[in-house]
């Protein structure tokens, strides 16, 4: 299901743990299976609780409880907005209507064109560079007022 890097990159992840401790690589295991398929089938899923030896259950658990894992196809462009109360209070939510405008859908849809995933998150630990979006899991971008938030739709509809 994995490709054999894939799979190297786990089995690196893997050999930071004991050997009775293989689970503790399941996050980071989700993470490379997701990158390399895009988002978590249930199928991806099953096949990392095999190569861990863990129940899929556990693994189901990991991947519905962070908003980082994506268990149906996103955008090209995930957008999670940061909307606990420091946020809200600097302005996450203004910045996360100003998202449903420009693009046209609500949290957890995805545009038309297959560009853009909108998504609401849980604390980022940046609440003083709120209003915080992070992109595709791997980029924070701080302070996203309307204006920048423009400027960042326009950069990434290109």
């Amino acid at each position: 299901m994995l490709s054999q890097e894939a799979l190297s990159r786990v089995d690196r992840e893997l050999a930071k743990f004991p050997p009775d401790q293989r689970r503790s690589a399941v996050i980071a295991a989700l993470a490379i299976a997701q990158e390399e398929q895009g988002h978590l089938s249930t199928e991806v899923m099953d096949f990392v609780a095999r190569h861990l030896g863990m129940p899929p259950v556990a693994v189901y658990e990991v991947a519905s409880f962070y908003t980082m894992f994506d268990r149906e196809p996103v955008g090209t462009h995930k957008l999670c907005v940061c909307t606990n109360l420091p946020c809200a209070l600097r302005g996450a939510v203004e910045a996360l209507e100003h998202l449903k405008r420009r693009l046209g859908i609500e949290v957890n849809q995805t545009t038309p064109d297959g560009k853009f995933t909108l998504r609401e998150g849980e604390c980022f630990g940046a609440c003083g560079d709120a209003p915080v979006v992070i992109r595709n899991n791997k980029e924070m971008l701080s302070f996203m007022t309307p204006e920048r938030i423009d400027r960042l739709l326009a950069e990434l509809a290109k």
